[in-house]
């Protein structure tokens, strides 16, 4: 789930963590690393050379006053935010996505939906994936406790007897960002809501 327009961005450049972003944008590095550890209340557009303005989601649903709660192993929201921004996220399951489509912030909203064949992507990139159980950017309605071992790799995630997840696998994250994302794109649509507005060339 993109910014709208963003999709032409993404295919030439790829998906960029939230701090590569910032440490490409120009300010001051002492700037940078205030940013990357502080709670964005609102999206903030960042000019970064060669590749135009980007545009870095909200973090509305973790204000630091509810990670203090939630965190555990003596981890503090500035650490959390950095741990966060140094990946990028996808959901594992679409009806997860078209809850995030119809929030009350993002719902009137247009967006650029990536639909990613999982497979390709942990095939290329498995050294850097980390999965987890839950919605690690939200603390609504409950700050459910998370630590540093939320995101585990892939053979560490806990497994039944079976050899199925113990817990369904919510998010899929990848560490430093994905700069051939266009290599694992099936499908992209313009979305508001849960309705399709039409497809994107990919």
């Amino acid at each position: 789930m993109a910014e709208k327009d963003s999709w032409p961005s993404i295919k030439q450049h790829g998906l960029l963590t939230s701090n590569e972003v910032i440490s490409r944008s120009g300010i001051t590095n002492e700037h940078a690393a205030t940013k990357q550890r502080s709670h964005r209340n609102d999206k903030e557009i960042f000019d970064v050379k060669e590749l135009g303005q980007i545009v870095l989601r909200d973090q509305v649903p973790m204000p630091p006053e509810r990670l203090e709660k939630a965190l555990e192993g003596g981890i503090t929201p500035d650490e959390w935010y950095y741990i966060i921004n140094e990946r990028v996220f996808f959901w594992a399951e679409e009806h997860r996505l078209l809850r995030l489509l119809n929030a009350r912030l993002y719902r009137d909203l247009e967006h650029d939906v990536l639909t990613i064949d999982t497979e390709s992507l942990i095939k290329a990139h498995f050294e850097n994936i980390r999965i987890c159980h839950m919605n690690s950017g939200n603390t609504f309605p409950a700050p459910h406790k998370r630590g540093a071992d939320l995101f585990k790799k892939i053979e560490d995630y806990e497994t039944r007897a079976n050899g199925n997840p113990s817990k369904p696998v919510v998010e899929i994250t990848v560490l430093g960002g994905v700069p051939d994302i266009s290599n694992h794109v099936t499908h992209v649509r313009r979305m508001k809501g849960s309705e399709v507005l039409h497809d994107l060339d990919k």
